[in-house]
């Protein structure tokens, strides 16, 4: 544990960390499977590991093993050589996917940004020199480079930062009339969440998916997915997509990738791939010993330890336990969500509701104002969600006690 309180660190990072994010006033210190302890020593039930990162809970002894090892051995070599966890972590990602190819960098966004850039080189090769344009979804999130928050059609996050790059188009998610009518004739690629994590947690009905293909398929057009939350077990399946029954010509991952430890990866059939020569694209991190390490025993225990079967289990008994609060509480208007990336919207912002989980020992997520999200580690119990469960009943009498306000 630290010497410093809360109260310490929170006066030193608003000294010295630039003021980019709204955060609450704590300074977590410590993590253990599905629980984190702050500065002051206090534990919480983590209900949001650390934005669907933390997925196979806080410092995994196989994660936390494979990661000591490897800083032992190598930390870091350029992609000018071959670096031995990197190619086995390809090798699993290539096995356990529709992809043929994989490229590795730091992030979500810079996975976003790649597929963008492979979709138009891809396109310009095999289209013609006038195909550039990406068809992106409304309420979609694909990062915050200035290329992936054009790409992001949500103007809150795109107005303090124009002028944006050209080349993008926005439809509502779900409306297939809508996507056909949008297509001209620069489009090249259409880009699309399985599940709208950011934008609410928001699902398309299965015949969007099918329609999705088919249109695709006739006009010649790349489907990139963006799986970098919903990716790597989070709805039951290790990619979302795998629901629909359709397969992408792109997808990109990152945030669970690689246990904690910062990764993302793009990945593509042979055919797309080969796009990208020596010069088109790089990273100097990306895909580096320490971080591909930890990927690598991030995958073993995703495909081999039965977490998939888990999550799905688990999410039905959360979810069931979330239906019977919306029964309850008529300020919920709707559950939704797949395997463990769930969510209740409401008819009032949440903001107030994460903060007194938060007191009482909870972490979740408020995200398109009015949207609780819960995205908890996948080797979650019964008895964590029914610990979890109780704190937010908790919390939502208050509300409805407080005449529809806020929590008391």
């Amino acid at each position: 544990m630290t010497e410093k309180s809360n109260a310490q660190l929170v006066e030193l990072g608003k000294k010295y960390v630039m003021n980019t994010y709204g955060r609450l006033p704590i300074a977590f210190v410590k993590g253990e499977g599905a629980k984190v302890w702050d500065a002051d020593g206090r534990e919480y039930l983590d209900f949001l590991a650390g934005l669907a990162v933390n997925s196979l809970g806080h410092c995994h002894p196989k994660v936390t093993e494979a990661v000591k090892a490897q800083v032992d051995q190598l930390i870091h070599v350029s992609n000018l050589y071959w670096i031995e966890p990197q190619i086995e972590l390809a090798q699993r990602l290539v096995e356990n996917s529709f992809a043929d190819k994989v490229f590795f960098c730091n992030s979500g966004a810079e996975a976003n940004e790649g597929a963008i850039k492979l979709a138009r080189k891809y396109a310009k090769l095999h289209m013609g020199p006038d195909k550039y344009e990406i068809i992106t979804m409304e309420k979609s999130f694909h990062g915050r480079t200035l290329a992936t928050v054009t790409a992001t059609a949500q103007p809150k996050y795109q107005k303090a930062f124009t002028p944006l790059p050209e080349g993008f188009r926005y439809v509502p998610f779900g409306d297939l009339k809508a996507l056909e009518k949008a297509i001209g004739p620069h489009t090249c690629a259409i880009m699309v969440e399985p599940v709208q994590g950011e934008g609410g947690v928001n699902l398309a009905e299965p015949a969007f998916w099918e329609g999705l293909a088919k249109l695709a398929k006739e006009k010649n057009l790349l489907l990139i997915f963006d799986e970098v939350q919903s990716g790597l077990g989070r709805t039951g399946k290790l990619f979302a997509h795998e629901h629909y029954g359709i397969t992408p010509h792109i997808m990109t991952l990152a945030k669970a990738l690689g246990g904690g430890t910062p990764i993302g990866a793009l990945l593509a059939t042979d055919e797309v791939a080969s796009a990208f020569e020596p010069g088109d694209h790089a990273s100097t991190f990306g895909g580096n010993p320490l971080v591909t390490a930890a990927g690598v025993a991030t995958m073993d225990l995703l495909v081999q330890g039965g977490l998939l079967a888990h999550c799905l289990e688990m999410g039905a008994y959360f979810r069931g336990h979330l239906n019977r609060l919306a029964e309850k509480y008529t300020f919920i208007q709707e559950v939704r969500g797949l395997g463990l990336i769930l969510a209740c919207e409401l008819d009032r912002p949440g903001a107030d509701i994460v903060a007194a989980c938060l007191e009482k020992g909870l972490i979740i997520n408020c995200t398109a104002v009015n949207v609780l999200r819960f995205l908890p580690p996948l080797i979650i119990t019964k008895e964590d969600i029914d610990q979890a469960v109780g704190i937010l009943e908790e919390v939502l009498a208050a509300v409805e006690a407080n005449a529809g306000g806020t929590p008391a």
